[in-house]
């Protein structure tokens, strides 16, 4: 059951998103400096959160002009590139009218790795995992098959129009966050699933009509205590937490549009 305060949430989500439809669609001028924007900073805090040390103009850098950046590994240049990757792959899955499927998430996850560790790009884990600083165990290896299927069935059963609340009553912004969270609790990769998991979550919202929840690096402590929650079954935090991620960019559009 929802709590009172992301009831509230929700609805002022609803009717901002209903301005920035009225408002739509931006200039191209605004459309493109909006994406570069966003490109780098989903890609730079989701990479930050996993441990990369690149910066915000370190990732403009390699991501617009295909710099490397002096002192920086390989790995976070490709980490950096990969994730751009992922999320031209997720714009497109976007507009597709047909759920997304267990093998699409698989080709996010293998787009994250690709070239990293393409051994298990894609590849469900075939042993069992700890989590570092988290006393959440994750499900047994033989467990992961089955429990991707049940995603990717509610997936499909919930997948309605942007305007309509799907058959599980979540909102289109609590949908994507069940399945951010979903996915991390089932953890079916040995790496990377964070960064799949935001992925996923950002691909539900753009196809609802959402623009995407960046979770900022300065916010993580929070972000893994809001996790940790949910694996003691209390979801209610992170729900809100990605809530007023999708608010702030909610905010940032409709300034922009307001120039």
């Amino acid at each position: 059951m929802r709590t009172e305060a992301l009831t509230r949430l929700l609805s002022q989500l609803d009717e901002k998103r209903e301005e920035l439809d009225r408002r739509r669609p931006l200039s191209p001028a605004e459309a493109a400096r909006l994406r570069l924007y966003l490109d780098v900073e989903w890609t730079y805090n989701s990479n930050a959160i996993e441990g990369s040390t690149l910066t915000r103009q370190e990732t403009l850098v390699v991501l617009k002009h295909g710099l490397t950046v002096g002192g920086r590994s390989m790995v976070e240049h490709l980490e950096a590139i990969n994730h751009q990757h992922a999320i031209h792959y997720v714009e497109v899955l976007a507009t597709r009218p047909t759920p997304i499927t267990e093998e699409e998430i698989k080709t996010i996850h293998r787009l994250v790795l690709r070239t990293i560790d393409d051994d298990n790009a894609g590849v469900y884990r075939d042993h069992h995992v700890l989590i570092a600083g988290s006393a959440y165990t994750p499900p047994p290896p033989t467990a992961v098959p089955g429990l991707m299927m049940e995603l990717s069935t509610w997936l499909a059963r919930t997948d309605v129009a942007p305007d309509m609340k799907d058959a599980d009553a979540h909102h289109p912004v609590e949908r994507a966050a069940h399945a951010h969270f979903r996915l991390v609790d089932i953890h079916p990769f040995v790496d990377g699933n964070g960064r799949a998991a935001r992925l996923l979550m950002n691909l539900l919202l753009l196809r609802a009509g959402f623009p995407i929840a960046v979770i900022r690096n300065e916010d993580r402590a929070g972000y893994y205590d809001a996790l940790e929650e949910g694996h003691e079954g209390r979801l209610d935090s992170f729900l809100v937490f990605v809530a007023h991620a999708v608010d702030r960019t909610l905010d940032m559009f409709l300034a922009v549009s307001a120039e």
